[in-house]
């Protein structure tokens, strides 16, 4: 490996199947070798999903339609950011099962972890309402993957992100506030605050970190003093061995703020921030930077299995073989698979339910036009608010 180079794989090493499983490489070697290569339809779905959640966010379709152009083969797939549920099939290729074998690794690997980012995302987002969670938690995976990570959380609902590469990717300007580093150089926050006020274009807004040396509700008043109505909000980050309760100390900052004549300062928690600490601060609490919950959020263990070979339906034991159709109704969002192709159907509801799995690739031709991440992020907003349980 070259010196400069990092612990990944590049476009090129995915798009020619190097990153596969070995096995994968030893199937088709045995294939090619008794001259077998048969048409067969394969299907993404999982299971069971993680933590017991009842819907996740597809992630990581335009990643695999990446892959998989130019290849021989179609691929229906539920669109970016669908709301699906255990069982649901979400992604269907056909083609010459030699064309496309040694994928499966990749494939996998680009839906499964998007679409745990995305599926936290969405439950932080769905927990917070209209109160904004940013994404913080670049900074616990590989710098490599950090725009995906970052695209997954943006389209499952995070109002914004933090890394400048990240923002750049999706359009949109990077989110942040003050780290640690910069109070301890400065001395103490009021300082620290005052030289982001004297600096940084005014068009940022002014947030001040208040738990790095004294007590939260004293640096949040200095901080306050200090630039009056030009400070838009206090965050803390207490750490857990500094904690206490949170929420007390939240509570007991947006006192004095407000006993002082501060009632505009907004409060911002970060920290080991999940979908339930969001619903124990959202009384208190008016924005959240929520980072390892999201960036690190379990998988979705989707599988990719043969259900269909030469036109016969056949899959392994414990599958349902034959190419499906995914019914959802247009208005209360229940679902249904049944075999494809199927004509719509009438919800119990009196909804019309449709085919949700679209073409993604003809015959190796992208035919899905391109989504702007703040369109996908804007139809994953309203399928969650339909949903009536609340989460957690």
């Amino acid at each position: 490996m070259n010196k400069r180079e990092f612990n990944t794989a590049g476009f090129d090493d995915i798009k020619s199947g190097k990153v596969t499983d070995v096995y994968f490489e030893r199937t088709l070697e045995i294939l090619k070798a008794k001259g077998i290569n048969k048409r067969v339809k394969m299907e993404f779905r999982a299971k069971k999903l993680p933590r017991d959640w009842e819907w996740g966010i597809l992630a990581g379709i335009d990643e695999c339609a990446r892959l998989l152009e130019g290849e021989n083969l179609s691929v229906r797939a539920l669109p970016e950011g669908s709301l699906f549920r255990a069982f649901d099939p979400v992604m269907e290729m056909e083609g010459q099962y030699n064309d496309f074998g040694l994928f499966e690794t990749a494939l996998l690997g680009l839906i499964c972890q998007a679409s745990g980012i995305a599926t936290m995302a969405a439950r932080c987002k769905k927990t917070a309402g209209e109160r904004q969670v940013i994404s913080f938690g670049a900074r616990r995976m590989h710098p490599a993957i950090s725009p995906m990570i970052e695209r997954s959380a943006f389209i499952g609902g995070c109002d914004g992100v933090a890394v400048v590469k990240s923002a750049q990717c999706l359009g949109e300007e990077p989110v942040g506030t003050m780290p640690h580093a910069l109070i301890l150089i400065m001395g103490d926050s009021v300082t620290a605050t005052k030289a982001f006020h004297e600096v940084i274009d005014p068009a940022i807004k002014r947030v001040a970190l208040v738990d790095t040396i004294g007590d939260e509700k004293f640096e949040a008043l200095g901080c306050a003093e200090a630039l009056g109505e030009d400070l838009f909000a206090v965050r803390l980050d207490t750490p857990g061995s500094r904690k206490g309760n949170f929420r007390q100390i939240f509570e007991e900052v947006r006192w004095e703020l407000n006993l002082n004549g501060y009632e505009h300062v907004k409060l911002f928690a970060s920290g080991g921030i999940d979908e339930y600490t969001i619903a124990e601060l959202n009384p208190v609490v008016d924005a959240y930077g929520v980072g390892t919950s999201i960036s690190a959020a379990p998988v979705i263990d989707f599988s990719l299995d043969i259900m269909e070979i030469e036109g016969v339906p056949f899959a392994k034991r414990g599958k349902m073989s034959g190419s499906k159709s995914l019914l959802r109704c247009s208005s209360c969002e229940n679902s249904l698979v049944v075999p494809y192709p199927a004509d719509k159907v009438i919800c119990n509801c009196g909804g019309i339910m449709t085919d949700r799995l679209c073409p993604l690739i003809r015959k190796g031709v992208a035919v899905c036009p391109k989504e702007e991440p703040r369109r996908i992020r804007e139809r994953v907003l309203k399928e969650v608010a339909k949903l009536e349980k609340e989460v957690p």
